[in-house]
């Protein structure tokens, strides 16, 4: 497995170790013993999300205020481009974001630590994205940052306005949003 810090470090992209042959491939795509080795990171998950979406929907940017959430993201099938924003004002990257396409293909993972919203856009036909929480969903907690507030400029890769969820239609600014010390 390697791991690699992005722009933003405390997020971290995993791609693991595939071994392959005209049969087809395998690899772990969780080992927590590899996790932590590769990132000095030991998270205990309690919850695996799984959903399903069609080209152009696009979900987040999500995150909960309390009951905070590490999630290790991946896609089963079909392609998105995968969002990690620091919502933490004591961070010096606060208000910054970093970005990665995740896919079937290339069978990378991203490792988006609390204190981040996390949201994605399909850009294939479909994709079936998986995640591993490290809380349970407590949805009186859960917060939502609009997906296209001017102040994070976010670069979708869409054209037009995406498939959104009533919730994530009403997203609030960062500045004006609650999020942590």
């Amino acid at each position: 497995m390697k791991a690699t810090r992005l722009a933003i470090p405390d997020v971290i992209l995993i791609e693991p170790k595939v071994f392959g042959d005209a049969r087809g491939y395998f690899y772990e795509s969780y080992n927590r013993r590899a996790f932590q080795e590769a990132t000095g990171i030991d998270p205990n998950f309690v919850q695996d999300n799984h959903s399903c979406s069609i080209k152009g929907v696009l979900r987040g940017l999500h995150y909960q205020i309390r009951q905070t959430q590490g999630k290790l993201i991946r896609v089963l099938d079909g392609e998105i481009f995968d969002v990690a924003v620091d919502i933490r004002k004591s961070s010096p990257t606060y208000g910054q974001w970093v970005s990665e396409t995740l896919s079937s293909e290339n069978k990378r993972e991203m490792w988006i630590p609390e204190g981040f919203a996390h949201g994605f856009v399909v850009t294939s036909e479909t994709a079936v994205v998986f995640y591993k929480a490290t809380d349970y969903w407590a949805p009186e907690h859960e917060r939502c940052i609009a997906w296209n507030d001017t102040s994070l400029a976010i670069q979708w890769p869409v054209s037009g306005t995406p498939t959104l969820s009533a919730k994530d239609q009403k997203g609030a600014l960062l500045n004006s949003a609650e999020t942590f010390a």
